[in-house]
């Protein structure tokens, strides 16, 4: 069987999007064809896999899927690309909304520039002390329709990112489901650099919406930005952050990025053998 999908790109976040309104994939298959197609070199090759289906409470359902074939609530720049997505494919209009594990989000498509809300966060906590591989670093979390952690640090280039990255997304201070761990710079009023090791992907990405919202929102908390907040990704992009804030809650939290398509087309049964 031949698969139609779209690979498209946010901030270096690439995804692989199929329209499932009418199911076709069997779900005691489903981990094991993601984890195959995602596979670079060999296959498509992608960060995650979206599956586009039909929804009671919005224009349309999504589920998201990492590379490693397990599901997850949210991704910010996957969540730009299936906005997107169903605008160019008429499922739903350049205003739409869509229904997630995390709850419903709302996207603007103006081209291939795209705006979205996210869920309201929660479960922040600043400036924590652990021991990351004997080492005390203080780190700040929040929930994004995913955890993150948020370091903050000096020499962001320098950065060793793969080891200490998995040590703080397998620990005990984040089980049972570990957490994204991002290492944030300063750079000047309202703009940070990042740097994001993403649970799932199990490595470091060229960019993660969730993370940069994040990243953003503990430095707001922390008396270091103002709303907008430009933050530069790894793959050096520059997504916009807008965020209202009232003591220790967040109000309402937006993103907004380019989004790009690479191509679309059909795989054949070899990709995911």
């Amino acid at each position: 069987m031949k698969i139609s999908f779209m690979k498209m790109s946010g901030s270096g976040n690439d995804f692989i999007l199929i329209d499932h309104r009418e199911p076709f994939l069997k779900e005691g298959h489903l981990k094991d064809f993601i984890r195959k197609v995602c596979r670079r070199r060999i296959s498509v090759g992608a960060d995650g896999l979206i599956l586009i289906e039909p929804s009671e409470k919005a224009d349309f359902k999504w589920r998201f899927f990492n590379a490693d074939g397990s599901e997850a609530e949210m991704c910010g720049n996957g969540g730009r690309c299936v906005a997107r997505f169903a605008c160019l494919k008429g499922i739903a209009g350049s205003s739409l909304k869509f229904e997630t594990l995390a709850g419903i989000l709302s996207a603007q498509v103006d081209g291939k520039r795209v705006k979205l809300e996210m869920t309201k966060p929660f479960g922040l906590k600043l400036d924590k002390t652990i021991f990351v591989e004997e080492e005390q670093k203080i780190i700040s979390s929040i929930n994004t329709g995913v955890p993150h952690a948020v370091l903050f640090v000096e020499d962001l280039e320098g950065l060793d990112i793969i080891p200490i990255g998995r040590a703080i997304r397998f620990h005990s201070h984040f089980s049972p489901h570990g957490t994204n761990a991002n290492f944030v710079r300063l750079d000047r009023d309202s703009e940070l650099s990042i740097r994001t090791y993403e649970r799932g992907v199990e490595d470091e990405t060229l960019a993660c919406g969730t993370g940069a919202v994040a990243s953003a929102l503990v430095a707001a908390f922390k008396g270091r930005v103002n709303s907008p907040v430009s933050v530069r990704t790894r793959g050096g992009e520059v997504l916009n952050v807008y965020y209202e804030i009232e003591g220790r809650e967040v109000k309402k939290v937006f993103f907004e990025g380019d989004v790009h398509i690479i191509y679309e087309a059909e795989m054949w049964e070899e990709a995911y053998q």
